[in-house]
């Protein structure tokens, strides 16, 4: 078994720990990272599993981490990256409870995100939304989030980002960065207000980092602007974002590749000579590129290759973003209060390739770069309003959603067989060849309504939610991808609650949450990613994937200790998967169908232990039983596709356990901590997996001035080697399959902070 161990240390008086806490207002929980030394929000009440990490702890990583690196201590969060700063899209997961990204839900400042996935087809991941040093805070709820979430995936938890708010008085703050692998990074923000009046501030961002092995770049610009003004009692507020972000990848692993290949394998890239040669070798051509009638006979892959799919050429994900948002919020005497937001999301995006599958028409040059492109424009508005009459507070809320989203397949040349004339780190253009290309066009329509009753010592949720979400395919290059619309409509998912006060310091809280989740609108994932004939077999009988969950937990609350107690279990109902349509001689595509269900329960604990003099100590550990509880058969023929029943969940550690110590006497800071992940399968079979680790990041500080301040980190302290993502290429039902990414090796960062 391979180990590996994560040191991490920060700038912050106490642990940076989770807040088991309210349904607070997003600027409340933006407020809250201002209040004092304390950097946890820590609230009473709260009917479900929920904690939140406050600025204070999310600037103590290197500069320009995913907030979502963040969150992996806590419990039952397991997040992955092949880079040290958790932002590299292609290999960045985030699971929670064992369901996988695209089966929760995602918001900033209650902006829908869709799943983060990729190839996002209904939103944007949030590297791409805020930059970190001005997000506010992060909320976890390990079950499925609040009623009033905009999200129409959560069946498994939500994570909600909250922008930091403008300060009253006038302010500038300026970080540099660097590291290793020529790693730079420059922030600075300006903020000017009052207050009474306007308040606000602008952001600029660009980071770049050189890849970690093979070679590349990975680079970002961001701009960030918010604008909070009074408008009467109420108040008016504004954002506004930019992000131009390109990065070069890795290349994916199987087990085989590593022990054939080694951990430092790559892509080619900028070796374009030898990307030729495995491709003329791959087609059966010499090293001039003729053809032979046995490539082996005529010349063998050099490197210990084996197959042209050990290394590709280069890839790349290309992604530009604008994200506006104005909102409006106001009490309704003093017992209510409504709010408002409209929002606008506008992508275009490329993630490319370069495939030895298909020559250049032009040039002679045995590869092209196949992309996968994408166009979105989103539109949308959610507002609610609450009251209280007596005990009781009342509250409904609603959102809707257009969405249109076009995806094509397209292929570009390179210039010849000795130059390839393309860069990856541009948009190419003239493409020779669109395979296929596709409008998707999304409505989403979404209401809640919930009723808190305050007994005193006992709090009661009662509520629920209801959407309808209907997605539509048009095709504009045809293919043998289909055309249609399908739905997806569940107007009842109700939210049960309590929590009872047991003494000033303790509480019990239970719940029982249904969710539902709606189908995706692309050719990659969903209904769409079969033929017209598999899509007009399932569009009318299709159930949607849904859970339920159950929630019993205690939580403790001291000066000196805080912490938190939990158990689950979750009911997961028609999970969807493709599968083959009768007999694979007739040479028929796949179709989505439900395949059965899982079930999931574990126990989560996590404490806060403040020790006096600057000291405190922080652990979490989660226990995980996800299991199928079918196997997998074909829906024409009866015949058995998959004998997974009883087997774990993909992706799935049965064990997590995070604990950290914190340093802090106003001047000198340092934090260190250990985060250890169990085995994880990567086949629905549990024939392959991948071992345990521990992984060790540490930081130190030292603070100058109020205003001016050295900090140093440092990832993967032990430079050990493992395993950081799976399933970058899906899961297969048995078999070692090129879906591993290799985690980054030790990286050192150091970051000057100044401020006036």
């Amino acid at each position: 078994m391979r180990h590996t161990i994560t040191l991490l240390l920060a700038s912050t008086a106490w642990i940076a720990v989770p807040a088991w806490a309210q349904d607070v207002a997003p600027d409340a929980a933006a407020d809250a990272s201002t209040d004092g030394a304390n950097i946890i929000v820590f609230g009473r009440g709260e009917t479900r599993q929920v904690q939140e990490i406050t600025t204070k702890d999310i600037v103590t990583l290197t500069p320009g981490t995913n907030p979502l690196k963040a969150i992996e201590k806590l419990p039952s969060v397991n997040f992955q990256s092949a880079d040290p700063f958790g932002s590299y899209e292609w290999s960045q997961r985030v699971s929670i409870r064992s369901f996988n990204q695209n089966q929760l839900g995602f918001t900033f400042d209650g902006i829908p995100l869709g799943d983060m996935s990729y190839g996002n087809h209904n939103g944007l991941h949030i590297t791409r939304a805020v930059s970190s040093e001005n997000i506010g805070s992060v909320r976890v709820s390990q079950g499925a989030g609040s009623l009033g979430t905009q999200s129409t995936g959560n069946l498994g938890g939500t994570v909600e980002t909250f922008s930091m708010d403008p300060a009253d008085t006038l302010e500038a703050q300026g970080n540099l960065t660097y590291g290793s692998n020529e790693t730079w990074r420059g922030f600075a923000r300006l903020n000017m207000g009052s207050a009474d009046g306007i308040r606000g501030y602008v952001s600029y961002a660009y980071g770049s980092t050189d890849k970690y092995k093979g070679e590349g770049t990975q680079d970002q610009h961001m701009v960030n602007a918010k604008v909070v003004m009074p408008v009467g009692a109420g108040k008016l507020d504004g954002w506004l974002s930019y992000s131009d972000r390109r990065e070069q990848d890795y290349q994916d692993m199987s087990m085989d590749m590593i022990n054939r290949l080694g951990w430092n394998w790559d892509n080619t890239y900028s070796d374009y000579a030898k990307a030729v040669l495995y491709a003329d070798i791959g087609n059966n051509r010499g090293e001039t590129g003729a053809p032979v009638s046995n490539a082996a006979a005529g010349t063998v892959y050099p490197d210990n290759v084996t197959s042209v799919w050990d290394a590709y050429y280069d890839a790349a994900g290309l992604r530009k973003d604008w994200l506006g948002a104005i909102g409006y919020s106001t009490p309704l005497g003093d017992k209510g209060n409504f709010k408002i937001k409209g929002y606008y999301h506008n992508n275009s995006g490329m993630g490319l390739w370069a495939t030895p599958s298909v020559p250049s028409p032009t040039g002679g040059s045995p590869l092209s770069i196949r992309t996968t492109e994408y166009d979105m424009d989103r539109i949308g508005v959610f507002g609610s309003v609450d009251y209280t009459i007596g005990i009781q507070t009342l509250e409904g809320g609603a959102w809707y959603e257009n969405n249109k989203f076009n995806q094509a397949r397209r292929f570009y040349a390179f210039e010849s067989r000795t130059n390839p004339g393309l860069s990856f780190r541009d948009y190419p253009k003239d493409p020779f060849a669109t395979q296929w290309e596709f409008d998707f066009t999304t409505d989403t329509i979404q209401y809640y309504v919930r009723d808190k009753i305050d007994l005193g010592m006992v709090t009661i949720n009662l509520g629920w939610k209801g959407f309808k979400v209907t997605n539509e395919a048009e095709a504009i290059v045809s293919s043998t991808f289909p055309e249609g619309k399908i739905k997806a409509e569940d107007w009842f998912q109700p939210h049960a609650g309590f929590a009872v006060e047991l003494s000033p310091e303790m509480e019990v809280f239970g719940g029982f949450t249904q969710v539902t989740k709606a189908f995706a609108s692309a050719t990659t994932t969903g209904p769409f990613s079969t033929n017209q004939a598999g899509f007009d077999a399932i569009k009318d009988d299709l159930k949607p994937e849904s859970s339920d969950t159950y929630e019993l937990g205690l939580r403790y609350n001291t000066s000196t200790f805080n912490g938190t107690l939990g158990a689950y279990l979750v009911n997961f109902r028609n999970r969807l998967l493709a599968v083959q349509v009768g007999s694979p001689i007739l040479g028929l595509a796949s179709a989505l169908q439900n395949v059965g269900n899982v079930r999931a329960y574990g126990f989560e604990a996590a404490g806060d232990l403040k020790l006096g003099g600057g000291i405190g100590l922080y652990g979490s550990y989660s226990y995980t039983d996800a299991t199928y509880r079918d196997d997998v058969f074909n829906s024409s023929d009866g015949t058995l596709v998959a004998a997974i029943k009883g087997k774990t969940v993909v992706d799935s550690p049965k064990h997590m356990l995070r604990g950290e110590f914190n340093y802090d006497d106003g001047q000198r800071f340092a934090r260190i901590g250990a985060n250890y992940m169990s085995k994880r399968y990567y086949s629905y079979t549990n024939d392959v997996s991948v071992d345990g680790r521990v992984i060790v990041d540490a930081s130190i500080g030292y603070r100058f001035t109020d205003h001016l301040e050295l900090q140093f980190n440092v990832s993967n302290l032990f430079d050990k080697q493992y395993i950081s993502t799976i399933g970058s290429g899906g899961f297969g039902n048995s078999g070692d399959a090129q879906t591993l990414l290799v985690g980054a090796p030790q990286q050192f960062f150091m970051t000057l902070k100044a401020g006036f």
